[in-house]
């Protein structure tokens, strides 16, 4: 029986327990234990398999230890086949022909900022689950709980990712950020960075309870910002907190019918933020958004690999309140995608 690789194995179990949000401490452990094996040459893994010594390599334990022994006599290893389908959130007829249509994810997160895995890693998760480019989208400066990007650290990374790109081509990153918006309306970075990159998803991270009235003038600014692609999570709400169980968030207030409308006029996407715990915005706001023309960015907001599979969650939402795949801007390609970013914007009025 021909034998499996034993590192994607493990990376698969690993995608798995991140997309049905398990511990973070289990995750690691798989995607420790890849990590050794990738790095180990084969014949030394062959020996230590059939001596039994494979847990005295760093970073395997006994469960993996078993999921590398099972690879290498070509079996599916049993604690793979245990977790397939874990986290896995069945979708309709139409909403899976939505998801289909998908060609990138314009809102996740690297190890750069609040992400738990490299650029890299993002990337092959985003390939292999049929996706031709990932837009990266970590944090900008104010935002320093989540490790946000100075302009100097943002810099750096775009020439990481232009390397990446020479390697994973025909597969494209591309270049983003997630911009703090600030209390006026402001962008949290730099101008003439903004411009240099791919797509900007703006998002309000700060004083959520605001009144309704000052809300929508900030957020209003900050979609009229010409550096302004996408408007990230918009009610800023938590139907969950953070990870299994914990409080959840109330809906930020502001008038929804100005805010999409400036949207609208201003050519920028509201996006389906599909994160379990988000579910941002709600329905009856999303058809308003629909309601209003807006163009859609349906996004994970992932901050790992296992978390690029929660499109479906968000494509169901959509698909029940009549967004449809022209209406999205993440159906299109890079190259089209990329040349509605760099289009010319509408004028304030």
């Amino acid at each position: 029986m021909t034998a499996r690789d034993p590192a994607e194995d493990l990376r698969s179990i690993a995608f798995c327990l991140e997309r049905a949000l398990e511990p973070s401490y289990r995750v690691k452990a798989f995607r420790t234990a890849a990590d050794t094996v990738h790095r180990t040459p084969a014949a030394e893994l062959a020996e230590r398999a059939a001596n039994g010594t494979l847990s005295e390599l760093s970073g395997i334990g006994k469960v993996t230890a078993v999921v590398v022994t099972e690879a290498l006599t070509g079996q599916e290893p049993v604690y793979l086949r245990r977790v397939q389908t874990l986290g896995e959130t069945p979708v309709s007829v139409g909403a899976a022909a939505l998801r289909a249509a998908l060609r990138g994810d314009c809102h996740t997160h690297s190890d750069w900022s609040d992400g738990g895995s490299s650029i890299e890693d993002m990337a092959r998760a985003a390939r292999a689950l049929g996706h031709d480019y990932l837009v990266l989208t970590d944090h900008s400066p104010r935002l320093t709980v989540a490790r946000g990007l100075s302009p100097e650290r943002l810099r750096e990374q775009l020439e990481v990712v232009a390397e990446l790109n020479d390697r994973l081509a025909p597969f494209r990153v591309l270049t983003g950020i997630e911009c703090d918006i600030n209390l006026d309306g402001t962008l949290d970075q730099e101008p003439g960075l903004l411009a240099e990159l791919d797509l900007v998803v703006a998002s309000v991270h700060s004083k959520l309870r605001m009144p309704a009235e000052q809300m929508t003038a900030r957020m209003v600014a900050a979609i009229s910002n010409p550096h302004t692609d996408v408007l990230g999570h918009c009610t800023g709400r938590q139907v969950l907190g953070h990870g299994r169980g914990g409080k959840g968030r109330p809906e930020s207030e502001f008038d929804a019918e100005v805010v999409f409308a400036a949207c609208a006029h201003f050519d920028v996407a509201v996006e389906v933020n599909s994160r379990p715990e988000r579910l941002d915005p709600p329905k009856r706001l999303l058809r308003l958004a629909v309601e209003a023309g807006c163009r859609i960015a349906i996004d994970t907001d992932a901050h790992a690999p296992g978390q690029l599979s929660w499109q479906s969650i968000g494509c169901e939402r959509a698909y029940l309140c009549g967004v449809t795949p022209d209406r999205v801007v993440n159906a299109w390609g890079a190259d089209e995608l990329l040349r509605w970013t760099g289009r010319p914007r509408a004028a304030a009025g």
